[in-house]
């Protein structure tokens, strides 16, 4: 029994077809596995969402085969412990004949990823079933990419790593299509070098946000400007959306100016950051470093650079960006 949650859909279908694999083993697919979506769940009048047809899928016994594997996708629809009570009821005496894959992800209809219920929580560490998170962020997303690289049927030298490694960025979803390429091209274990690998890498592709935030408040324009280029040709952001990123970094930093905060742990305070408190001394750490009259003039070029993209400017919205990053990195430098 595995719940695997995560809201990057194409690392998500990839744990997925992972762990059903292995419960199918040398079985016959066909016969063994059932998969249950938001359609079983909401039926054909369009109704309020039910788990009941997952329920029920878990309830059957195997026919011509000695297990059955049983998918619950879309569950992210169900975050009340009501909602999910006959599954908490089911995992309290599970069929020994079926193998439950439970997959936490938004639906059609699932406005954002909900909390999962504590019922069900505590339900599904009670059976022993495994939490597997397909698509961590930060540090957790390097690992599962330098996972999948030391797994893979040929040996990447320490180059091929890092070139896939800056190419994918946060997409490392594509890394096992590079792998498949790079078995069908060289076969079963070769030896992979950087100079094999960098033909088939394509565009490079997405970053995630602190990427371009550390650049910026390390003064390095040039590392800003690719970052930046990357959230919006490799990750298809709007110019606005990375706006939002940058005005959320610098606000941060001019609601400590003054603010009397001399350690992360008051920086959090001020901020309202609850948890860890690293956003907290990164924003108390630019802060310091740009001092009041810098951080107000972040704060107008930010202005400036918002009227642009909405019209007050005939620029294109990538110059304008590229004008704002590299001014705002010139502040720290």
């Amino acid at each position: 029994m595995v719940l695997i949650k995560g809201d990057d859909a194409t690392l998500v279908s990839q744990a997925v077809s992972t762990h059903v694999t292995d419960f199918v083993g040398g079985g016959d697919r066909s016969l063994m596995v059932e998969e249950v979506t938001e359609t079983h769940y909401v039926g054909d009048e369009g109704g309020s969402a039910e788990i009941t047809a997952l329920v029920n899928a878990a309830h059957t016994p195997p026919f011509l085969t000695e297990r059955r594997v049983v998918i619950g996708r879309n569950l992210a629809m169900f975050t009340k412990a009501d909602q999910v009570a006959s599954l908490v009821e089911w995992l309290d005496n599970p069929l020994p004949t079926t193998d439950l894959v439970l997959v936490w992800e938004k639906g059609s209809s699932t406005t954002r990823m909900g909390s999962i219920p504590k019922s069900l929580k505590e339900a599904l560490k009670a059976a022993g079933a495994q939490e597997i998170d397909a698509a961590p962020k930060g540090k957790g997303r390097k690992m599962l990419l330098e996972g999948r690289l030391a797994e893979a049927p040929v040996r990447f030298d320490a180059g091929a790593k890092r070139a896939i490694s800056d190419q994918l960025g946060d997409d490392v979803g594509r890394a096992n299509q590079i792998i498949d390429m790079m078995v069908s091209t060289f076969g079963e274990g070769s030896a992979i070098t950087a100079s094999d690998v960098e033909p088939f890498l394509g565009q490079k592709s997405d970053v995630p946000p602190w990427e371009l935030t550390d650049a910026l408040d390390s003064g390095d324009i040039g590392t800003a400007l690719e970052k930046m280029h990357r959230m919006t040709r490799g990750g298809d952001r709007h110019a606005l959306q990375v706006m939002i990123t940058l005005h959320n970094h610098y606000q941060r930093a001019l609601a400590l100016d003054g603010a009397g905060a001399y350690d992360e742990k008051a920086a959090a305070e001020v901020l309202g950051i609850k948890g860890s408190t690293f956003p907290a001394k990164k924003a108390l750490t630019l802060s310091k470093r740009l001092g009041p009259d810098r951080t107000r003039r972040a704060i107008e070029l930010l202005a400036r650079a918002d009227l642009d993209l909405r019209g007050g400017s005939a620029i294109e919205a990538e110059a304008v960006l590229e004008v704002l990053v590299a001014r705002l990195a010139r502040l720290s430098a």
